[in-house]
């Protein structure tokens, strides 16, 4: 993507460093971007790519070093420092939505700025905006529709568009195709290239290589609060970006080999409906397999493993565990009969983030940790440094809030408290979702581990080229049923080529 560069840069860092207690975030660090550039900001979880947005975006402020947007010294107030970034044209969408879910999109549009007539809310006015904001991005969605009925991905870019409004310089996009199947990710890749074409500059925060080289023209590459590298990213390859982001090689990971399973059946599903994504479903997971489900966003994979765990009623089917048949299971006597299971959206569903990692470790199994129903706070430390060590968690102890932890940690915690529980099934939605290139690696291993261990494990993602790096086999959930079976090795030109098809 050529690229005309401009005299005055749109935004730059210069002698950046930043602390807090006990961590470096940022070590003087330099950084510039220009008018109408997509670059791509990459690093592992605690890289320091979201402190060094926070400085952009004015919500902190560097220790020493310079903040120059539009060429103008972001200076002032702790209080006055994110205004005056914004006056100066810059704006953030964040992995987590700030959309009002119960107001319609126009409302959300013009949020804290709607246009008045006579003290009263112009709707028409509105509604016109509202209209010109989303024909900007090209987004086809209706004004007066309420968010709540949106998907993922038009909820995703109404969030854009609703930050385009203002005439912005910068916008910087964390995540924002994290949640999102390989058929709406292009919706947000061209709204994106809309931006760049306007002149606005993009950083665009991301863990998919692919679609970071299909929207970016460079790259910043940081490491434990440095840049390791800039980068044009046309003439760098995967593996050098993965080196300067880890600080050593990377060893090209391939898909899982064929092996003999014992032919023993711990789950079986047979005919579950669940009305009007599951269809008559029905699949046998073994001991020590992992199984993947594949499918696009929406296809029905959530509901399927929320159907078997028992937080989801289904019409009709049974789900038939270490032989004993259950017509309608219920959630916590499936925990009790060992299977565990990790929510698709781990932080709304899958932790508390106040809490400290032992008591999000051990609740799974609060019998374990105490005498006469008190619980023991030495045995709870015993337990959750052991589960910490074997998930490869970094804190600072076990008694660090999770949700201060990076998403990787949070997600191994997550997984091992069903390891701390004994669980010998593991129903695992996204466990790789907004995680780092080395916190993936290793949640691939405790996985391969597990099984290895005799554990059976459902692994469901939308990262297709991850599946055959985990799965024995992997299962194709389309127009609410499985259309096709994959065994390992597993190509993934096939599996997307599937996954893709209409037919």
């Amino acid at each position: 993507m050529a690229m005309v560069m401009h005299a005055t840069p749109i935004a730059s860092v210069t002698g950046g460093n930043k602390r807090y207690p006990g961590v470096v975030a940022l070590d003087n660090v330099d950084f510039t971007l220009h008018r109408g550039e997509v670059r791509a900001l990459l690093g592992k979880n605690g890289a320091g790519k979201s402190t060094l947005i926070r400085m952009l975006t004015g919500s902190e402020r560097l220790d020493s070093g310079d903040v120059h947007l539009s060429g103008s010294l972001l200076d002032g107030g702790d209080a006055s420092l994110t205004r005056r970034a914004a006056e100066l044209g810059v704006r953030a969408v964040y992995q987590e939505l700030s959309l009002v879910e119960g107001m319609t999109v126009a409302e959300n549009l013009c949020l804290g700025q709607w246009p008045k007539r006579r003290g009263m809310i112009d709707q028409a006015q509105m509604q016109q905006a509202a209209r010109q904001c989303l024909a900007r991005l090209g987004v086809d969605v209706e004004p007066d529709a309420l968010v709540e009925s949106l998907s993922p991905a038009q909820k995703q870019l109404v969030e854009i568009a609703r930050v385009m409004a203002g005439d912005p310089k910068l916008v910087i996009l964390d995540e924002p195709t994290s949640s999102l199947a390989s058929a709406e990710v292009e919706l947000v890749m061209a709204a994106v290239t809309k931006m760049s074409a306007l002149g606005v500059a993009v950083i665009y925060v991301s863990h998919r290589m692919e679609e970071i080289r299909r929207i970016a023209s460079s790259a910043t590459i940081m490491r434990d609060g440095q840049v390791a590298g800039n980068v044009a990213l046309r003439n760098t390859t995967t593996s050098h970006i993965v080196a300067l982001m880890l600080g050593r090689e990377h060893e090209e990971q391939v898909p899982v080999s064929r092996r003999v399973l014992p032919e023993e059946a711990v789950l079986e599903v047979q005919g579950l409906c669940l009305p009007p994504k599951l269809d008559a479903i029905s699949f046998t997971l073994k001991r020590g397999e992992v199984l993947g489900i594949a499918g696009l966003l929406g296809a029905g994979r959530s509901e399927l493993l929320k159907a078997i765990v028992g937080l989801e009623p289904f019409d009709s089917g049974v789900v038939t565990l270490n032989g004993e048949t259950l017509r309608q299971p219920d959630y916590a006597g499936m925990l009790k009969r060992g299977i565990g299971y990790t929510p698709e959206n781990r932080k709304e569903a899958g932790v508390i983030p106040l809490l400290g990692v032992d008591e999000n470790t051990v609740f799974t199994n609060r019998h374990a940790v105490s005498v006469r129903g008190v619980l023991q706070w030495p045995r709870i430390r015993t337990f959750t440094e052991s589960i910490m060590q074997r998930m490869s968690v970094k804190a600072s102890s076990s008694e660090t809030a999770i949700g201060t932890l990076s998403g990787g940690n949070q997600q191994k915690v997550v997984i091992g408290r069903w390891v701390y529980a004994g669980s010998q099934i593991l129903l695992l939605d996204e466990p790789t979702r907004g995680v780092d290139i080395e916190a993936k690696q290793q949640i691939y291993r405790i996985v391969r581990e597990l099984a290895q261990e005799g554990k059976s494990v459902v692994f469901i993602s939308s990262e297709v080229e991850e599946l055959p790096l985990v799965c024995d086999r992997i299962l194709l959930l389309q127009r609410g049923t499985f259309t096709r079976e994959f065994v390992s090795p597993v190509s993934v030109d096939e599996l997307m080529s599937a996954i893709l098809s209409v037919h």
